[in-house]
């Protein structure tokens, strides 16, 4: 979703670009956010950078989960002899690598999703380059990975937890007997579930630190962890879990499906040809 719906003490409320103009408004919810979006911005609102989002969603996953695979199958049985670990140190080491050679893409993706296109400010390649050209010049060349850290601490553990908890799945359907997409895409599913819930605090963090990176204003506290600090101070604990209805929504079908994919292509190009 374009908007970013934040939770303020002692109701929710979504930001909105409404006639060239950002706006706060009262929500009750996710679905009602829902609403407010789209008579604010149409549908176009509810898919803003999504085209951002496969380009750098589609190449980023592909080499992530191809790093796994090699990882699970090739590089750490030899070092690692608890197959139970094998999964999990793979997921580990494959997020972080490819997260951090993503990082600022992604930087980019909530940069565009965060502001509204106008004829001033359009979102085309050379508006995107100028954007980050200025931020370089403001702050740094290392200032496109800012957010890094935060993303690293949900990505990461998430990985991790997300590839162990699937492989045993994984392992306890086939000691049963059972086999095929619908294992792979349920063992998907509730792994992935389960994972965002444990991350959600990091990837509220890294959404906040992200968006307050590409602010105008140098008066946000934009480090990790006095951003939680103040998170908690002002908004309360469960402001760390914001949003978290909407990404488990996105995140256990989309964990299904991926993965599902994958072993059902994997097994059509495993078969031998006789041709």
């Amino acid at each position: 979703m374009s908007s970013v719906a934040a939770r303020a003490l002692p109701a929710e409320v979504v930001c909105v670009w409404e006639h060239g103009l950002f706006k706060t408004e009262r929500v009750n919810g996710f679905f009602d956010a829902v609403r407010h979006v789209w008579r604010a911005e149409g549908a176009r609102g509810l898919w803003k950078g999504a085209g951002t989002t496969l380009v750098i969603g589609v190449p980023s996953s592909s080499a992530y989960i191809l790093t796994y695979d090699h990882l699970l199958n090739v590089v750490l049985p030899p070092l690692i002899p608890s197959p139970t670990a094998i999964p999990l140190f793979a997921g580990v080491i494959a997020r972080s690598a490819i997260t951090t050679i993503a990082s600022p893409l992604e930087l980019l993706r909530t940069n565009l999703q965060s502001t509204p296109p106008s004829p001033d400010n359009p979102h085309t390649l050379r508006s995107v380059l100028t954007s980050f050209r200025t931020l370089v010049r403001q702050n740094g060349f290392v200032s496109l990975w800012r957010g890094l850290g935060p993303t690293l601490l949900r990505d990461v553990p998430f990985s991790g937890f997300y590839w162990a908890s699937y492989e045993a799945w994984k392992r306890n359907f086939l000691k049963h007997g059972y086999q095929g997409a619908w294992v792979a895409f349920i063992s998907g599913a509730v792994s992935g579930t389960s994972a965002a819930l444990i991350t959600s605090p990091f990837d509220v963090l890294k959404t906040r630190r992200q968006a307050l990176v590409m602010s105008t204003s140098n008066h946000h506290v934009t480090r990790t962890l006095p951003l939680l600090l103040q998170i908690m101070r002002t908004e309360g604990a469960s402001a760390l879990f914001a949003g978290i209805t909407p990404r488990i929504a996105k995140i256990a079908p989309a964990c299904g499906i991926m993965i599902s994919c994958f072993e059902g292509v994997g097994k059509f190009l495993a078969k031998p040809s006789y041709s």
